[in-house]
């Protein structure tokens, strides 16, 4: 009971958290054009910009996830999950009082400085709460349930975009985000309580017990990790299950391929079809309540019957499916028609983190899905330097031949890497007990 009175909070964060970043994305475009490129359609340096600050942003994260996973296995989720959310608020309050040069200037800086903790750490967090809340037969579809309220706020954040002002929007957005943190603070109880974590962070003591008996004594879920991570840590998990290194690949090519769609896309729809902050939320809607109906209702049913891995498989080939839609679309309604796709693809997600948290016990899941957070951060590292000049150069007059949505489709066959990759993807048992090796000494 006392469970799942915590996921309720937990979705209820996530909730008013992803409603306040998902309702500026369809204003930040026009805001980004007009403030660099005022009265035009096309402006190569806001995709380079864009671009370059996705990349700074990879880096970090890169560095951050794996330690931001591991603190919250020793201090906390909820002790770490304070950190994100509150410098969340910062760009967003900048953009809330001025959306000028000099304060979109300010705001790009700030966002790329704060992003690099906050950019997916929220959602590394959230999962690793929900594993250790919730039994493994269980897990995908809690997960699904999970993406299905980020679903849910970001077609709610969408349609309050619809019927706002720009200023207003951020205003909004940075109150909702506000809120969030102080609800998050108030009302989330942490979800280890098994004495196994360590006193607050500026305390200089600990507990006496890194991880319950029961943990320690299985030979089912292996401890892989000892202090901070390390490189060799995670080339260490990596390499002991070959079910996890196989989600690692997924969850790159993956990654590289939505965060390519997601640089590109809105720049291609403004060039192609004069898309504006209104059509941009339509869309962002249509695909917002696919995915909310999908997650909440049809995964909870499908994931028990076919497995996280055949669902993992049908939502990156529906995925690869709407990004080659996306790439030749013919007329405007074609992208309203890709965006329904939504309803399948959102499947993937989910059930690549579901796999990963099978691979290790309760007090790894923070380590786990923070080395997959980290790969998804190379990705981001990658995505841009691959695909942001390729969009500015189809979408400029010096393309070497007319067609705009070419690195869209270029963006499509990373995913089809990824699809690929995840129909070898078969049910494997958690990493065994003598696989372990000098990482952890005292399992070995």
């Amino acid at each position: 009971m006392a469970k799942t009175f915590g996921l309720s909070h937990l979705f209820m964060t996530i909730f008013l958290h992803h409603f306040s970043t998902f309702m500026v994305i369809p204003a930040i475009t026009d805001v980004t054009m007009s403030a660099l490129c005022p009265g035009r359609d096309e402006c190569s340096l806001a995709i380079y910009l864009t671009g370059f600050q996705q990349a700074i942003i990879g880096l970090g994260t890169l560095v951050m996830m794996p330690l931001v996973g591991n603190l919250s296995d020793k201090y906390g989720r909820k002790a770490l999950l304070t950190v994100p959310m509150c410098l969340t608020i910062i760009p967003l309050a900048i953009l809330a009082y001025s959306r000028t040069r000099g304060f979109f200037y300010a705001y790009y800086i700030l966002r790329t400085l704060t992003a690099m903790v906050c950019e997916g750490s929220v959602h590394c967090l959230s999962l690793a709460y929900v594993a250790d809340n919730v039994p493994e037969g269980r897990r995908a579809s809690v997960f699904g349930i999970l993406s299905g309220m980020g679903s849910c706020a970001f077609v709610c954040g969408n349609v309050s975009t619809r019927f706002l002002s720009t200023s207003s929007t951020f205003q909004v957005a940075t109150s909702v985000a506000i809120v969030a943190a102080l609800y998050m603070r108030i009302f989330l109880p942490d979800s280890i309580r098994d004495g196994s974590l360590y006193t607050p962070i500026l305390s200089k003591g600990k507990a006496d017990i890194n991880c319950p008996v029961e943990e320690k004594d299985s030979t089912d879920k292996v401890q892989l990790f000892e202090g901070l991570p390390s490189i060799e840590d995670m080339v260490f998990l990596l390499k002991s299950s070959t079910t996890f290194s196989q989600a690692a690949v997924v969850a790159f090519f993956s990654n590289l391929a939505d965060l390519g769609l997601h640089a590109s896309m809105m720049y291609y729809l403004k060039a192609k079809f004069h898309f504006n902050k209104n059509q941009f939320a339509d869309l962002m809607v249509i695909s917002g309540i696919a995915g909310t109906i999908s997650q909440l209702l049809l995964m909870p049913i499908l994931a028990p019957v076919l497995g996280e891995e055949r669902l993992l498989s049908i939502g990156l080939l529906f995925n690869c499916a709407h990004m080659f839609l996306y790439s030749v679309a013919w007329s405007v309604w074609v992208p309203y028609a890709a965006a329904v796709f939504s309803i399948f693809f959102v499947f993937a997600h989910p059930c690549m983190r579901t796999i990963v948290s099978k691979q290790v016990g309760s007090c790894e899941q923070g380590k786990a899905q923070g080395c997959i957070s980290g790969i998804c951060s190379l990705a981001s590292v990658v995505s841009p330097l691959a695909f942001s000049p390729l969009t500015a150069l189809f979408l400029s007059e010096r393309a070497p031949f007319n067609f705009p949505g070419f690195s869209i489709m270029c963006i499509g066959f990373a995913s089809m890497i990824a699809f690929i990759q995840s129909i070898m993807i078969r049910a494997a048992p958690r990493i065994p007990f003598q696989r372990v090796s000098c990482c952890n000494p005292a399992l070995a």
